[in-house]
């Protein structure tokens, strides 16, 4: 089979302790980690952005992020993999572009997103800019329908930008027009993005809930939580910069005001509890632009450890 991805280049091998694997034919894993550092570039100088360093960046903080996978974690009421033996953890590590073939890391991230759900596995895929989600998403089109939940300050409905349709601005907008994407959800929008009125009014005809980060302070996320239908199956993006600076400061766009790291927890033990989340991607983050606390790595590795372990405990892999 075709390689589609490789090692990543890290003092932690992979995130959180898993188990490295870059052999995807015929993988049988629950919950897999994937790096796509590599978006659709808008010019030459956004070939190799800061946030192509961000999965190696996060990799780089997993102590940080969990001390000990054995250690008892309260946001999980238990350990990462909540003593569980029989729960396979890997890290599939990076897809990489292919100089002579342009764009074609796209075709492989798509390919190594399917092997990992056919194998049984949750994708967690660490970006990268927001257009990594747009490749990634199209491999959920056996899953539907998909219920995209998107935790943003941007709208990120652009159409194009300079000609190129898969770049960061226009994941959702892509997403719009997947078959097997059924209902969008827009958490955290504020200040703003590359959005023009004409994206905001494409958005709104299309149906998407959006859910401003001010309204989101005034009634909760547990109300917000209650506009998602239960019992589906929900793809959960984030981008970095949709959480407060205070928290992820290491973003091209900070704005004050955004999504609470308590919120976005609440938002994700809630999705898992309602139905089943297929897959997570998080993007967006420029390490340079880190504290030495590397607090934005941390707080995204802390977003990962919620997800897999409350997955866990909702029986997601029981076998």
């Amino acid at each position: 089979m075709e390689q589609l991805t490789v090692a990543p280049r890290s003092g932690h091998k992979t995130l959180l302790y898993s188990e490295l694997v870059t052999d995807l034919s015929g993988l049988r894993a629950d919950i897999a980690v994937l790096g796509m550092p590599f978006g659709s570039a808008y010019g030459p100088r956004a070939f190799t952005n800061d946030q192509s360093n961000a999965p190696q960046a996060i990799r780089e903080v997993t102590d940080r992020i969990v001390r000990a996978p054995e250690h008892f974690d309260f946001d999980i009421d238990g350990p990462l993999l909540q003593g569980r033996s029989d729960i396979r953890f890997v890290d599939c590590g990076d897809v990489l572009p292919d100089l002579a073939k342009p764009g074609d890391h796209y075709r492989r991230v798509e390919l190594a997103v399917r092997q990992i759900l056919n194998g049984g596995g949750l994708p967690i895929v660490l970006g990268g800019d927001h257009g990594i989600t747009t490749p990634v998403l199209r491999a959920f089109s056996e899953v539907g329908p998909i219920t995209l939940v998107h935790i943003d300050a941007h709208l990120d409905w652009r159409d194009d930008v300079n000609g190129v349709r898969e770049g960061l601005s226009s994941p959702i907008r892509r997403a719009s027009e997947m078959p097997h994407v059924a209902r969008i959800v827009q958490i955290g929008l504020r200040a703003q993005g590359s959005a023009r009125p004409e994206e905001f009014e494409v958005a709104r005809r299309y149906g998407a809930e959006l859910v401003t980060a001010y309204e989101l302070h005034e009634v909760g996320m547990d109300a917000v939580l209650e506009r998602i239908p239960d019992g589906g199956n929900y793809y959960l993006t984030i981008d970095a910069d949709g959480l407060d600076p205070t928290i992820m400061p290491a973003v091209d766009g900070p704005a004050p005001g955004g999504v609470t790291f308590v919120q976005a927890r609440k938002l994700i033990h809630g999705l898992v509890r309602k139905g089943r989340v297929v897959g997570m991607d998080i993007v967006e983050i420029q390490p340079s632009k880190d504290n030495a606390s590397k607090l934005t790595c941390v707080t995204a590795g802390r977003l990962i450890v919620n997800l897999i372990g409350a997955a866990i405990r909702a029986g997601y892999f029981d076998k």
